[in-house]
């Protein structure tokens, strides 16, 4: 490379001569290599010696040494050493993807999972099975390629820049990830034949049926690796910042470019074999950055991507071995290592969020535009005009659907008088719609007091984890108890969102509640409560799994008037509550001060709209399952129509939420009719877009 092409020379530790100072590195190179060696032989041990057939140290001892085992020789190298090398393949390329994608953004929280190149390589391979397409290992991984570079390409364009760049990344990857994640389970339930068994693989499994996968991806693996340490002396160069490097001769858009694709061909490669295991690039450079506090060797690119390796390597056999130790050695073979490993990774992500310091502060919903002239002098006229607006959409979503029916058979319905045919359909029909009207005000009212009292233009209780740990209580209600009752399912969401709550709350309001580490700390709730549902959902049987996967997805599908009754009641109490409350609300979602000064008991307020919100989203969850991004929009839509007097904009967050969810639901029933899409993943697809202008508008707004 072209580094050395200038007259001044970067520092001893940064070139390969040999310097006192590298010597005595050595020992310390050797104490890291000797901690992360020794847990991974011992996991390498445990793995090979667990399973249905006895095989101990003796065994192992014995092939090793060239000697007859018999029985045990079949089992260990058909079925545990394919599973073996499966993951001592995905350990290296997520462990030096994760490694790499840091360094080169110089940002901690860069990883294929954070940069949804996971994500985006699994919808990619999703699509092509779809449509029937069967490829073999190295065309899948091609696929697999080209779907994660253009996740992370959009991902790092959006967060680049700023103060903020590692939090935004975050946010951006989770963001996007989830809108992926959303069309991966459309066409999940669309092709559920073509598709048969990949929402278990695509948790990230271990399970291979021969080592044919592992043996073709290897090479590929081989040379993105020996591209990347090509790349370390400018990686090197680089943590000293742009200016430094660019006088140093480093020529940045190159590096920055080899180093990006080799980490996504790193990941596609992982995926590929495994199904995106998630998190492995993020914890695996924080056990080595943990230990680079004491070692300093480990801070050069070198030491540092392959001390990564080696520690992905041992995280995948370790959370592998977890997973058999818990569910035995029948059951545990079939559990996605994913699940474990993500749940390593989201208690690794809120622990990265106490650790910022420059998160951003509460003046980013100030700064946003709100209400025009119009609702400044009349905002009554827009409040009107957003009701015609949702009863045209109630009356469209009345008519439209898989079976269309007229407005005069709809008269006769009303009446008493319609035949069979539209009585059975509008009686299915019109509780959907419902449902999902008071759904979408419950969720938009939800999302509005949370962003008033944060202070946060992106809190949303989909992306705070409130709605994902809702779900996770209601899906562990389903499966605990026989044929629950809607109380039941109401109570388990409603637990799960207040825990979420409550622990969300708590670990972002460190010196008050930031507005970045509170959305920080609820994507890693989120992706926890997440992988934990999908343990759950993998050990239920395939229609169970089905219709958890449909529910999951915020579908009206079976709603009924009675199960609407706990959200009209939660939505009238809020009305009167909030009728009374309106004035201190404007004055709180100021700042801090003001309330005081004022005379707002900003405590005690606290505690009633935060658990209000809480109270809104977990009943919405129950009533028609986890619907995200509701919470995000329509309280933007309100305000940008008319402005941020809370009397005015509450009623207007409520119609803009059932707005959207009715007219996603029609949407979902309509367009690929007969099939369904669940309403859940059309929001999905809609706010995913909105998110990405949310954050890019308030980047430009603090550069």
């Amino acid at each position: 490379m072209a580094t050395t092409s200038t007259t001044t020379t970067p520092p001893a530790h940064q070139q390969g001569t040999p310097t006192p100072a590298a010597t005595r590195s050595l020992p310390g190179l050797l104490l890291a290599g000797g901690l992360l060696g020794a847990w991974l032989l011992a996991a390498c041990i445990v793995h090979l010696t667990q399973g249905t057939s006895q095989v101990g140290l003796a065994e192992l001892w014995a092939m090793v040494t060239g000697a007859d085992v018999g029985q045990s020789a079949t089992v260990i190298t058909q079925s545990r050493l394919p599973r073996l090398g499966a993951a001592v393949l995905v350990g290296i390329a997520l462990g030096a993807a994760g490694a790499s994608m840091q360094s080169v953004t110089r940002n901690p929280l860069a990883s294929p999972d954070t940069t949804a190149v996971n994500a985006g390589a699994f919808l990619a391979l999703t699509i092509v099975s779809a449509f029937g397409i069967s490829l073999g290992v190295l065309p899948g991984t091609a696929v697999a390629f080209v779907g994660g570079l253009a996740a992370a390409t959009l991902v790092l364009g959006i967060s680049s820049g700023g103060a903020t760049f590692a939090i935004r990344l975050v946010l951006a990857g989770s963001v996007i990830a989830l809108g992926f994640s959303a069309i991966t389970s459309v066409l999940l339930l669309l092709f559920p034949w073509e598709t048969q068994g990949l929402f278990a693989w695509g948790a990230g499994s271990l399970s291979q049926r021969s080592p044919d996968a592992i043996t073709s991806v290897a090479p590929i693996v081989a040379v993105a690796l020996i591209v990347l340490f090509t790349q370390t002396r400018a990686l090197d160069i680089l943590q000293m910042g742009d200016d430094a490097a660019r006088s140093l001769g480093v020529p940045l858009t190159r590096t920055r470019i080899i180093t990006v694709i080799c980490s996504v061909l790193l990941a596609a490669a992982a995926v590929t074999v495994a199904g995106p295991i998630g998190f492995v690039g993020l914890c695996a450079p924080l056990v080595v950055r943990l230990l680079a506090a004491k070692i300093r060797p480990l801070r050069r690119q070198a030491a540092f991507i392959t001390a990564s390796c080696i520690a992905g390597i041992a995280l995948v056999l370790t959370a592998d071995v977890a997973v058999r130790a818990v569910f035995g050695a029948i059951s545990g073979v079939t559990v996605p290592t994913g699940v474990i490993t993500s749940i390593i990774g989201a208690l690794a992500l809120i622990l990265l969020a106490q650790r910022l310091t420059h998160v951003g502060d509460g003046g980013a919903l100030a700064s946003l535009r709100a209400g025009s002239r119009l609702s400044r002098s009349h905002p009554w006229i827009i409040l009107v005009s957003a009701l015609a607006l949702l009863i045209a959409a109630l009356s469209a979503s009345v008519v439209l659907g898989d079976q269309r029916i007229l407005l005069g058979d709809v008269s006769n319905w009303l009446q008493g008088i319609a035949s069979i045919r539209v009585e059975i359909i509008l009686d299915t029909r019109v509780p959907r719609i419902t449902a999902a009207a008071l759904a979408g005000a419950a969720l938009a009212l939800s999302g509005g007091l949370l962003q008033t009292f944060t202070r946060n233009p992106l809190a949303d209780p989909g992306i705070l984890g409130v709605t994902s740990a809702a779900g996770l209580g209601a899906v562990i209600t389903l499966i605990s108890v026989p044929a629950p009752t809607f109380t039941m399912l109401f109570a388990g969401a409603l637990i799960g969102a207040s825990i979420a709550g409550v622990v969300v709350f708590g670990l972002s309001s460190r010196g008050g509640i930031s507005t970045m580490r509170l959305v920080l700390v609820g994507v890693g709730m989120s992706a926890g409560t997440s992988a934990i549902t999908t343990l759950l959902l993998v050990q239920t049987d395939p229609w169970n799994q089905n219709k958890a996967i449909t529910w999951l997805g915020g579908s009206t599908f079976g709603a009924t008037f009675n199960q609407q009754v706990w959200l009209c009641a939660v939505l009238v109490g809020a009305g009167v509550l909030l009728t009374r409350t309106s004035r201190d609300l404007d004055i709180i979602q100021l700042d801090e001060v003001s309330p005081q000064l004022l005379g707002v008991a900003l405590n005690r307020s606290k505690v009633i709209h935060l658990g209000l919100a809480i109270v809104l989203a977990a009943t919405a969850t129950a009533t028609v399952g986890v619907i995200s991004f509701v919470g995000l929009v329509a309280p933007h839509a309100a305000r940008l129509l008319i402005g941020k007097q809370h009397r005015w904009q509450l009623p207007m967050t409520a119609v803009c939420g059932a707005v959207l969810v009715v007219v996603a639901d029609a949407v979902g029933r309509s367009v690929l009719a007969p099939a369904q899409v669940p309403a859940g993943m059309v929001t999905a697809l809609i706010g995913t877009p909105y998110f990405i202008w949310l954050l890019w508008k308030i980047r430009e707004n603090r550069s």
